[in-house]
């Protein structure tokens, strides 16, 4: 027996097909009159449940969805599950035949109940697609048993209930009708799902995580970017306060309403969409999270402040706009801006960086990994200009390769870069610069700017200068020992570094002081690899030994590494008070400090599994970069690749230190160990 609400959908749904008005008080045509009369009887039997939202092709068995329509009756009937135009109504027999071969027979199942395909046009599309658009993409689909979202494929629907097991999700975490459209807005609790992340509390509909089917798409798998954007501005507020920060593109507002629930009156949020109903998920957003919009009611004063936590003091106020992103950055300066479009962002560099005030800071989340990770060579040279290959560094090469581009937009504005911080994780790259103004400053920023020869015989690396010829510039004699052109120009590429030391040490503050657990080892690492040492290193105050500065010491503060002076070199302890310090002592210091400032990380790195010797056991991580530190080179591990190692020792001398540790691996019976070397 099928779902009584669904026969009563279903039979709607002939009604229309038939030229039913579908008013409650019309007689339905001779053919669904049983039908309909039952389904009416064990409605008012039965209280609605939830399983009364699902849609009708979504059945138990095969009778259930053959009882959408009496095919005991006599004349022709329509498919509930398809339109008339695309199949006509026919006699039982046929219908019955239609139903299980096309149907039935291509669903997919979840939880004892199964999807079966749909071709009614009850896909919801955007207002802003074209007729011809919309006609494409009026197709066959399935309609989710948990979230009531309608994807086309069959597997990407079994990738779509993987999610939701992954997850934990079930039907019941979903008490919203299917189908919702962003622009129809029920009241508050009805159709959303309440999040919280960071202590910020936010509403999503049930295809947030849909970005074809909802405005206000949210993502999980961002929650590391958004703590290191926050870490960041938490940063660039104690330089200035107040701070005008702009969330160029706010969604459903959860990065901006974060900003101004932790940080208070040290900064000014604005929280910026283009689509009306992000506008009105934001406002709502900021409702939940005691937040005033500003132009909105400020709290308690008047008849309408008298009790109630909905009007109690609000922790902040968020100004709210719509707007294209281009156009709100040229109208207004900002000491903060954060660029997370869908995708690229290289269409809103230009208009990020006119405005931007000197010293301020731009991150720049870029998602399109497909073409930054060299998976769409076309897409990358028509976005970012530059030619690339997929290689053993491809994350961070893709990480140069944003770096540059928002380096050629801030040259374009007479402005350089200093580059903060860059991560390239699996799902984003996220580039955070510092602003520097003056045709100067933007000089240095494209001198940086270089080409890369890459060996694709052994992925021997360096940047080209000018001048030089391509295979002068490899380390490797591939080019001389082999046929044929083994080296590659890529980019042009950012061949500055990528992080600032003392940044990262006050963002890792930062996430202490706001006690983001989740991201605290990711900026440790960031720290170990700015300088190139190690963990282990880097708390017992070897990089001090390293750089050449035996006067400087480490302590370590909250998780936070800081250079003090010893004990024995106190200022002022060898002069008297009130007597400026020696110049040649300050001297010193400041000369040590712009030392170790000055010194960069290694660029690229090697990936322990891509050089290893076959027939011989590699050493593990972690001994084998004390083997490098004990050689004599900076070593650190690298974000990019667990198993990454960054070093300023060559291809040929990392191979030797991993040939000097490799054991080789026993290959018969009797214990006799044999090892083939593989020619790299």
């Amino acid at each position: 027996m099928a779902e009584l609400p669904e026969v009563d959908l279903a039979q709607e749904d002939v009604d229309i097909k038939h030229g039913s008005s579908g008013d409650g008080g019309d007689v339905a045509p001779a053919v669904g009159a049983p039908v309909k009369e039952e389904a009416a009887e064990d409605a008012e039997a039965k209280p609605p449940t939830t399983t009364t939202e699902r849609h009708i092709s979504i059945q138990t068995k095969l009778e259930d969805l053959e009882m959408l329509v009496d095919l005991t009756g006599a004349g022709r009937k329509s498919c509930p599950l398809c339109p008339e135009d695309k199949f006509k109504a026919c006699y039982s027999h046929k219908l019955r035949r239609h139903l299980q071969n096309l149907h039935w027979k291509v669903y997919v199942e979840f939880e004892g109940q199964r999807m079966c395909i749909c071709h009614l046009p009850c896909r919801h599309l955007k207002n802003n697609l074209s007729t011809e658009q919309a006609s494409g993409r009026l197709r066959a689909h399935y309609h989710c048993v948990v979230c009531s979202v309608t994807i086309a494929r069959k597997t990407d629907m079994v990738s779509h209930l993987k999610r939701h097991v992954n997850k934990g999700e079930t039907e019941a975490s979903y008490s919203g009708g299917p189908d919702v459209l962003p622009e129809d807005h029920a009241p508050s609790g009805h159709v959303y799902e309440i999040m919280k992340e960071l202590g910020t509390n936010v509403q999503l509909l049930p295809n947030y995580s849909t970005p074809q089917k909802s405005d206000t798409y949210f993502n999980r798998k961002m929650k590391a970017n958004r703590q290191l954007v926050f870490c960041s501005l938490a940063v660039l507020a104690q330089e200035r306060n107040p701070l005008e920060c702009l969330d160029a593109f706010g969604a459903t507002g959860i990065m901006g309403l974060q900003w101004a629930k932790h940080l208070r009156g040290a900064v000014k949020v604005t929280v910026n969409d283009i689509s009306e109903a992000c506008i009105k998920m934001i406002k709502e957003n900021c409702k939940l999270n005691n937040i005033r919009v500003d132009g909105g009611p400020r709290g308690p004063r008047g008849p309408d402040g008298a009790g109630g936590e909905a009007q109690e003091v609000p922790i902040n106020s968020v100004e709210v706009s719509k707007m294209d992103a281009n156009v709100i950055m040229h109208l207004r300066p900002f000491d903060y801006i954060h660029l997370d479009p869908y995708g690229t962002a290289v269409n809103y560099l230009d208009a990020a960086f006119r405005n931007v005030r000197n010293l301020g800071i731009i991150s720049v989340t870029s998602t399109d990994t497909s073409s930054l990770y060299a998976k769409s060579l076309n897409v990358t040279l028509r976005h970012y200009g530059c030619q690339i290959v997929r290689t053993e560094y491809y994350k961070e090469l893709a990480a140069r390769v944003v770096i540059a581009t928002v380096a050629r937009a801030a040259a374009r504005c007479n402005k350089g870069i200093e580059v903060l911080l860059a991560v390239a994780l699996e799902h984003f790259v996220l580039v955070v610069v510092r602003v520097l103004r003056g045709p100067s400053q933007a000089d240095e920023s494209a001198k940086k700017l270089r080409k890369l020869v890459h060996c694709q015989w052994c992925e021997a690396r360096a940047f080209l200068r000018q001048g030089n010829l391509a295979d002068d510039t490899l380390p490797c004699t591939c080019h001389g020992s082999l046929p044929g052109r083994t080296a590659l120009q890529l980019g042009p590429l950012w061949s500055g570094p990528l992080f600032n030391t003392g940044f990262l040490r006050q963002m890792l503050l930062a996430a202490v002081q706001h006690n983001m657990d989740d991201i605290q080892p990711l900026v440790k690492t960031l720290i170990c690899e700015s300088e190139c040492t190690t963990l282990k290193s880097l708390v017992h105050g070897a990089p001090s030994l390293v750089h050449g500065a035996p006067a400087l010491t480490n302590q370590v503060e909250c998780g936070v590494v800081i250079q003090t002076l010893q004990s024995g070199e106190e200022p002022g302890a060898a002069d008297p008070p009130g007597k400026r310090k020696s110049g040649e002592d300050s001297g010193s210091i400041v000369k040590r400090l712009k030392l170790e400032a000055s010194l960069e990380h290694p660029a690229f790195y090697y990936s322990l599994h891509r050089h290893s010797i076959r027939g011989m056991n590699m050493p593990k991580l972690n001994k084998f970069l004390q083997y490098l530190s004990e050689a004599g080179f900076r070593v650190s591990r690298t974000h990019f690749d667990p198993t990454g190692v960054r070093t300023d020792a060559t291809l040929e001398q990392f191979k030797s230190v991993l040939t000097k540790y490799s054991v080789p691996t026993c290959t018969n019976s009797s214990g006799m160990c044999t090892s083939r070397q593989s020619v790299l």
